[in-house]
Parts: structure tokens; C-alpha cells; sequence
């Protein structure tokens, strides 16, 4: 099936802008500029007009400015990608989709954390190692995930309120819990946005240990700070970082994956 055309373009538009950013495309090549104009709309025509008035030089400064054109236009693409940004962008963490091919779902999940899958909608992911030369040597860089036969070992079924808690923490980085920041309840709304993408028939597991015994535990009472978790990075010391914590979510519908991971590293 064809995607619409404003899908197609608006793709074809978010991945230039990240080429961009990243310095592996030129400014303004004609193909990608004329097709999202003609079938972008209006946020195309948005998106375009402000990256033709960020100057090409210097191009540190021009990559940075891309970088914030991007995430804006990412952000007026619809409220998930918002919710998203807001949440999680700040922190070490990866945040992708995939699609659902494998009735083992841990398949898909291989495939998401390989980066060889799109978003099956085109919203954004969260990927700090995207272009890390260190996947060179670990292609799932910062990942080393245990075989799909392994997953059973390594994760445990959660409830979907316990699922939202994990994302409104932010982790084992969050400085303060959310019970106790006056943005409590937007901060639980977007976690809630981000897993209402997956429908109330998702199954969501963790490789949180306090999950074991308990599929709803009160991470929004604790916090989680501390959460013990089975690992699923790489233990290879590359470009002078060392992984020490990991702790993730996934997803998991008849159609999607979501895979959710914060890292903790020095």
C-alpha cells in the first residue's frame, strides 16, 4: 500500500532536515525541496522557508540551527512527537518504533534496536548513537541485546499504569521524582500520549527486576533511582564511554513495537 502523498513528503523532508544536521547532505538539493513543497502543505512550506534563511556558514553553527528547525517542525507534525521531545530529548535515552512482522515480538525488537526499521508512521525517534562511529564495531551501538530466545529471561510483563510511571520518571537521571515537580501532571499527560500511540490491548514488558514479582509496582510513589535491571548493552568500552545501568520499556501491539531505553554511562 502507497502511503498519502503529504506522508511521503513530510518523510522525505524530516529525513533531509536530519542529514542535515548530521552533515551527510547538501543544502538544498532540488528533489527533496520541490516534492515536499508540492505535497508537504503547509508545514512544509513552513519548514522550508525557515531553513532557507539559516546561512550556510559557518557550519557548525548552521548544523545547530537545523538542529532546532528540526525538532520544531518534528513537533508541529502531531502532538506525539511533541510529547516525545518534551519528555525524553534531554536525556540519554532511545526512543523508536517498529512494525510487528514476527509473531515472536522480540524479533521486531532486534530489528528496532538495529536501526534497520522505519517508524511504520513516520514520527520521530529518539536516538542519541545514531550516526556513533562505534556502531562500526557493535551495529547496534549502545545495545549488545541478548538473543530473542533470551528475552524471557531478561523482561517481565508490566501493567500500563506502572508503564506510564517509568516514562514520566525519566528515568534513573531524573534529578528530582515527578511526584514532587510542580509539572507533575503535564509530564504524566505526555507519557500517556506516547503510550496511547500502542492502544489499550498493548502488552508492555521491562527489564526492571522490581517487575518480577509484581506487575504494577509503584514506580511513581518510589521514583527510580536505584532500579535494579537486567542489561541489554553492549560491554565494550568505545570512544571513552562505559555503560554501567540500562533501563527499558517495550511495547508491544498486533501491529507495532515501541522500544523506550535510558542508559546510564561515564
Amino acid at each position: 500500500m502507497s502511503l498519502p502523498a503529504d506522508r511521503t513528503a513530510l518523510d522525505l523532508l524530516d529525513a533531509h532536515l536530519e542529514a542535515l544536521w548530521d552533515g551527510t547532505d547538501l543544502p538544498l538539493p532540488q528533489g527533496p525541496v520541490c516534492l515536499a513543497a508540492e505535497g508537504g502543505g503547509e508545514l512544509a512550506h513552513w519548514a522550508l522557508d525557515q531553513l532557507r534563511r539559516i546561512p550556510c556558514e559557518p557550519k557548525d553553527t548552521f548544523a545547530r540551527q537545523v538542529g532546532g528547525l528540526l525538532a520544531k517542525f518534528r513537533c508541529r507534525r502531531c502532538p506525539w512527537n511533541a510529547a516525545a521531545l518534551r519528555l525524553l530529548d534531554d536525556t540519554y535515552t532511545f526512543a523508536a518504533t517498529g512494525p510487528r512482522r514476527h509473531k515472536d515480538w522480540a524479533h521486531d525488537v532486534h530489528a528496532v534496536l538495529h536501526r534497520s526499521v522505519p517508524d511504520p508512521r513516520g514520527w520521530v525517534r529518539l536516538d542519541w548513537d545514531r550516526t556513533n562511529v562505534a556502531r562500526h564495531t557493535v551495529p547496534a551501538y549502545p545495545f549488545d541485546p541478548p538473543d530473542a530466545s533470551e528475552f524471557p529471561d531478561r523482561l517481565y510483563p508490566l501493567e500500563a499504569e506502572a508503564a506510564v510511571a517509568i516514562m514520566a520518571e525519566e528515568w534513573q537521571s531524573e534529578p528530582a521524582p515527578v511526584r514532587s515537580r510542580p509539572d507533575r501532571d503535564a509530564v504524566l499527560a505526555d507519557a500517556r500520549t506516547l503510550l496511547d500511540r500502542y492502544g489499550p490491548a498493548a502488552r508492555y514488558w521491562t527489564n526492571a527486576t522490581a517487575a518480577a514479582s509484581d506487575p504494577a509496582p509503584d514506580f511513581l510513589a518510589a521514583g527510580l533511582q536505584g532500579t535494579e535491571s537486567h542489561g541489554f548493552l553492549t560491554s565494550e568500552y568505545l570512544n571513552g564511554l562505559d555503560f554501567f545501568e540500562d533501563l527499558g520499556l517495550i511495547a508491544v501491539t498486533d501491529d507495532e513495537v515501541g522500544v523506550f531505553w535510558s542508559f546510564g554511562a561515564y
